[in-house]
C-alpha cells in the first residue's frame, strides 16, 4: 500500500524512491510484524482468559501438560496472522497476485484452525473439527489458489530438482500427447504439499516454542529464495528458475519471522500463550505457498525438516500398531517421545531449533551445489 502511495511522489517527495526497493520494505515489513504482535499480545491474552479460552490439555499427554499448561489461553495465532497480513499490505507491492495468494491461503488456513479450535474450547475437549472437514477445507482452498495460478499462468507446472541443474520436470512434457491434460497434475502434487506441510505444523505445535522456532527459521529461509529467484541476475547466477515477481514474496515471508518474535516473547518456556491450531494450521500452509511460488517445492522437505520428523513419527507410530499392536516410539509425535525418556521441554525445544537451523543451513548451500 504505501509503494503505491508514495512512489508515484518520488520525484517531489525526498526519500521516498527507497520504497521501490524490496530489502528496505521488507525490513520494515519485519518491524511492523513485530510490533504489532509484541503490543497485541498482551490484551490478546488478558482477554483470553477473562473468556476463559484456554488451551484443551489431550487426556493421554505427559502428566507434566496436565499440571503446568492448563489454563493457558490459546489462539493466539489470531496475533501471528494479524500482524503478517498487516504488515504484508502495508509494505508490499499490491499489484502482483503473489501477496494476495499468499495472504487467501493464510488467513484461509487459519480459519479453518479458528473454527477447530473454538469447537474445543466450546465443547471443553480436545477433539475439535474432524480431521475429514479439515482436509476437505484445505483441499478447496489451496486448491482454489493453486487452479488460478495454474490458469493465470502465476505458478508454472514444473518441477525443479535440488542437486540437479538444468533439470526440471515439466509436467506438461511427460505426455506428448495430452500435455494440457497432464499439466494439471502439477496442482495435485501442490495441494498434496499444501495439506501436508500444514498438519506438519500442527503436529509439531506440542511445547512451548517448539512449532514456531523451525516456523522462523523456515520463513527466513524462503525470504531469500522469494529474492533470489525474483531477481533475474541472481537467479541466472545460481542457476534456478527465475519466477518474475516472486521477490515480493520477500516481504510477508519475513514479515512472518518478525510476527514469530513476537509471539515467541510470550510463547518462549513457561508459555503464556498458546497459538493453537488457528496458528499452526495456517503456517503450515504459508510455508508451502511460499515453495511453491518460489519454484522450490522439494527444498522443503529438507527446511521443514523437523515437521517431516514429526509427521513420520506419527505416521510410524500408527502403522506399527495396526500392524503389530507394538509402538515404536513411547509417544507420538516424536518431541513427547523425548519427554517420555526424561528430557526437560527446553532442552527438547533448543536442540529441535539447532536442528532447524542446520536444515535451513544446507538447504541455502544447495542453491550452490547444482
Amino acid at each position: 500500500m504505501l509503494y503505491h502511495l508514495l512512489v508515484p511522489l518520488a520525484d517531489s517527495l525526498p526519500g521516498a524512491n527507497v520504497f521501490r526497493y524490496i530489502s528496505f520494505r521488507t525490513a520494515w515489513g519485519i518491524l511492523t510484524a513485530l510490533m504489532l504482535t509484541y503490543v497485541m499480545f498482551p490484551v490478546f491474552i488478558d482477554r483470553m482468559q477473562k473468556l476463559r479460552v484456554n488451551q484443551i490439555i489431550r487426556a493421554d499427554g505427559p502428566e507434566s501438560h496436565r499440571l503446568n499448561k492448563v489454563g493457558t489461553p490459546t489462539m493466539g495465532g489470531v496475533c501471528i496472522l494479524g500482524g503478517v497480513a498487516i504488515a504484508t499490505l502495508l509494505w508490499s507491492r499490491l499489484d502482483t497476485p503473489y501477496p494476495w495468494m499468499l495472504l487467501i491461503v493464510m488467513l484461509g488456513y487459519g480459519g479453518i484452525g479458528f473454527i477447530d479450535d473454538w469447537r474445543k474450547v466450546a465443547h471443553q475437549s480436545s477433539d475439535g473439527l474432524s480431521g475429514r472437514w479439515k482436509i476437505v477445507l484445505q483441499v478447496l482452498i489451496g486448491g482454489g489458489v493453486l487452479v488460478y495460478g495454474h490458469l493465470s499462468g502465476v505458478i508454472e507446472p514444473v518441477l525443479p530438482l535440488p542437486f540437479l541443474k538444468d533439470f526440471v520436470l515439466d509436467f506438461r512434457e511427460l505426455w506428448s500427447g495430452a500435455p494440457d491434460a497432464l499439466g494439471w497434475l502439477y496442482p495435485l502434487f501442490g495441494l498434496f504439499i499444501l495439506v501436508g506441510a500444514s498438519n506438519a505444523v500442527n503436529l509439531t505445535d506440542g511445547l512451548d516454542g517448539l512449532a514456531i522456532g523451525p516456523v522462523m527459521t523456515s520463513a527466513a529461509t524462503y525470504g531469500v529464495l522469494a529474492y533470489v529467484a525474483g531477481n533475474a541476475t541472481f537467479a541466472g547466477y545460481l542457476g534456478i528458475d527465475y519466477v518474475a515477481g516472486a521477490g515480493e514474496l520477500t516481504v510477508p515471508a519475513l514479515a512472518l519471522v518478525g510476527a514469530g518474535l513476537g509471539f515467541l516473547w510470550y510463547n518462549a518456556y513457561p508459555a503464556q500463550v498458546f497459538m493453537g491450531d488457528v496458528g499452526s494450521l495456517s503456517l503450515g500452509g504459508t510455508l508451502a505457498i511460499l515453495a511453491v511460488m518460489t519454484k522450490h517445492e522439494i527444498l522443503l522437505a529438507l527446511v521443514g525438516g523437523i515437521f517431516v520428523l514429526e509427521a513420520a513419527s506419527v505416521i510410524i507410530q500408527v502403522t506399527s500398531y495396526k500392524l503389530t499392536k507394538k509402538r515404536v516410539f513411547a509417544m507420538a509425535p516424536i518431541h513427547h517421545h523425548y519427554e517420555k525418556r526424561g528430557w526437560s521441554e527446553p532442552k527438547i525445544i533448543v536442540r529441535f531449533w539447532i536442528i532447524s537451523v542446520v536444515l535451513a543451513l544446507v538447504a541455502l548451500s544447495t542453491l550452490k551445489l547444482r
